[in-house]
């Protein structure tokens, strides 16, 4: 293979969790006597940073408290029953780990709630590093993505970025380094497909597509 490391992100592409956020979502739009969402208009709409999302699906931002919102959404999202791994998310980290493959987590997720959560889905193990942010805000992971690629002295070319966002492609192409993105999280196929970056439908296919 020609990587010789892997940058994950968390959220919609090794985390199952759209529907989850779209709950979440909804109960705040409900308490607030706005109309809900379904799944494919989220995937439509999502984007980072996370304000201006919630601005797009009708929330008064304005009107709002933003940490208070903040803290809202994520006590929501983490009590939903629906969060799981995706299905082939242990099967293509060991793939990749048993391939020699190193592989890191770079999130715009709450650092002590990332480590809960991989430790929770015990899949701490298959990661050389952790990367969360420092607040609830949801805002971007670029600096991160500095950090991380400085800390990993790699070749440009033998770093892959997978996600399942238009950030995760902004975040690569910013670092220089090649991205696959997958369409089973927070935005459509149609969506990730414009960036020009490859797109598979699930992550059952990473392991075929980096060996091709």
């Amino acid at each position: 293979m020609r990587f010789q490391h892997i940058i994950w992100d968390w959220n919609g592409t090794l985390l199952d969790d759209t529907q989850a956020g779209v709950n979440a979502v909804n109960a705040m739009l409900g308490a607030r006597s706005l109309p809900p969402l379904d799944l494919a208009t989220y995937r439509e709409v999502f984007c980072f940073p996370v304000k201006s999302f919630y601005r797009a699906v009708g929330f008064r931002m304005e009107e709002e408290n933003w940490d208070a919102m903040a803290r809202e959404f994520h006590d929501r999202f983490l009590a939903d029953a629906t969060l799981r791994l995706h299905t082939h998310a242990a099967r293509t980290l060991t793939a990749i780990q048993q391939a020699g493959i190193g592989q890191s987590v770079l999130s715009a997720s709450e650092q002590t709630i990332l480590e809960s959560m991989l430790a929770g889905y015990h899949v701490t193990r298959f990661f050389n590093n952790i990367c969360g942010v420092d607040n609830l805000y949801g805002h971007s992971k670029l600096e991160l993505g500095r950090l991380l690629l400085s800390r990993l002295n790699l070749p440009q070319d033998a770093v892959l970025m997978i996600g399942d966002s238009l950030h995760d492609h902004e975040v690569a192409a910013d670092l220089g380094i090649p991205c696959l993105l997958i369409a089973q999280g927070h935005q459509s196929y149609a969506r990730l497909a414009n960036s020009g970056a490859p797109v598979l439908h699930s992550l059952a296919e990473v392991p075929a597509w980096m060996k091709a």
